[in-house]
């Protein structure tokens, strides 16, 4: 990842205050927390993880001195306060549990609920959105923190956009005859042939009425105040799924909002929230699996 030169005073903050090159660790991955075939849409993540980034730590206990931003292919979070989000526990759980056919069946009513809704200038809810998943390649999307973020002196929300030709390509393109690892397939295929380029942007907040922090589902909107690029990240071509990384990527990493500096703390009450949530589940995971939770502290730490 490299900072871009130049940037104004109120781009230049935290880990992106002057120009420099970073390692990063990337995971792409799908929303349910369970296993499903990819035949069912769903929404998709991208967190990165930026390798030595100096600054107060957070979490010190979670160790190392990396920042982890983790972001989800649309803007807002349809659950975007915790009562909204305790209002709407039961209904995710229901549609996780349901048969594959009918998720499917509900993300296609939503999509054309969307559509008309656009159709006629309007702009659909955050909880719409959420249900009108597609089954787009996921390297053309672009990926949102969705809550806010402390962004040095600053408030904002950040994001992740295709940048070169290869996956701005991408964009938009429904994949035809989607099976059970589809979407791993897809991604296995693109990086083994190619090398490719994504932009990190920030949003910064200009008007805490209508760009509130404390409730995600709220989109800011852009005439208020645009996505502006802070970074470049290059991706070289490579096996993304080999099974040392595999193994590596389900049993040893783990990616955590809160993982970072004090310079970009999550804000907000699901942000808040979400640091009891993110320990408990990836103190499980490695407790289950019978492996230590790891750091990297290079790219050379990571398998082939």
């Amino acid at each position: 990842m490299t900072v871009h030169d130049g940037l104004s005073a109120e781009l230049a903050q935290g880990i992106f205050a002057s120009p420099k090159t970073y390692e990063v660790v990337a995971r792409l991955s799908s929303a349910p927390g369970d296993i499903h075939s990819d035949e069912v849409p769903a929404p998709r993540g991208f967190a990165i993880k930026v390798i030595g980034v100096p600054g107060d730590r957070l979490s010190s206990d979670i160790g190392g001195e990396n920042q982890d931003f983790l972001m989800v292919n649309f803007p807002v979070l349809a659950f975007g306060t915790i009562p909204k989000y305790k209002q709407m526990l039961g209904l995710l759980e229901k549609n996780a549990h349901a048969p594959d056919f009918f998720q499917r069946l509900v993300a296609g009513v939503a999509r054309g609920a969307k559509d008309a809704v656009e159709a006629v200038g309007k702009v659909p809810s955050a909880t719409l959105e959420g249900l009108a998943r597609d089954n787009n390649h996921p390297l053309g999307e672009t990926y949102h923190t969705q809550a806010a973020v402390r962004f040095g002196d600053h408030v904002a929300k950040l994001s992740l956009a295709p940048k070169s030709q290869s996956v701005r390509d991408l964009t938009g393109r429904d994949l035809e005859d989607v099976q059970y690892s589809t979407m791993r397939d897809v991604i296995g295929d693109f990086f083994r042939a190619n090398g490719t380029e994504y932009e990190l942007r920030a949003q910064l907040c200009t008007d805490l009425e209508t760009m509130p922090v404390e409730d995600a589902a709220v989109l800011w909107e852009e005439e208020k105040s645009p996505h502006r690029a802070v970074a470049t990240l290059r991706f070289d071509s490579q096996d993304p799924y080999s099974p040392p990384r595999q193994v590596f990527g389900d049993d040893v990493l783990s990616f955590n909002p809160w993982n970072g500096v004090e310079a970009h703390r999550p804000l907000g009450g699901i942000m808040r929230i979400r640091r009891a949530a993110y320990e408990r589940s990836s103190a499980y995971r490695h407790t289950q699996n019978d492996r230590p939770r790891i750091e990297p502290q290079a790219l050379s730490d990571i398998p082939d």
